[in-house]
């Protein structure tokens, strides 16, 4: 696989699996997006998850500072939207959240 992509950038062209990724959702911080991260892999999609390093130096959101960008695979962009909105909010009695 990585004779592929040296191959690849030999020719001056990206490897096809790197540019077909496709933005899935944009998240307010790093713990809601690792959580997602996890459920989709957990699910078998792999995901990529591009932020900013603000928040962690300046603990405030202002301006997009702590907003977390989940990319996928084109091929996987329908299940995994599927997927998130299929998932219990944390405030539903099936969520984990609000349990009492």
């Amino acid at each position: 696989m990585d004779e592929d992509r040296d191959d690849a950038k030999k020719d001056g062209q990206e490897p096809e699996n790197v540019l077909d990724l496709k933005e899935l959702c944009r998240v307010w911080g790093p713990f809601e997006a690792d959580v997602i991260k996890s459920f989709l892999e957990s699910n078998g999609i792999s995901c990529l998850v591009r932020g900013r390093m603000a928040p962690f130096v300046y603990p405030m959101t202002v301006d997009g500072l702590a907003e977390f960008m989940i990319f996928v695979r084109e091929a996987d962009l329908e299940t995994a939207r599927e997927l998130l909105a299929s998932r219990p909010a944390p405030e539903d009695p099936g969520g984990t959240g609000g349990a009492e």
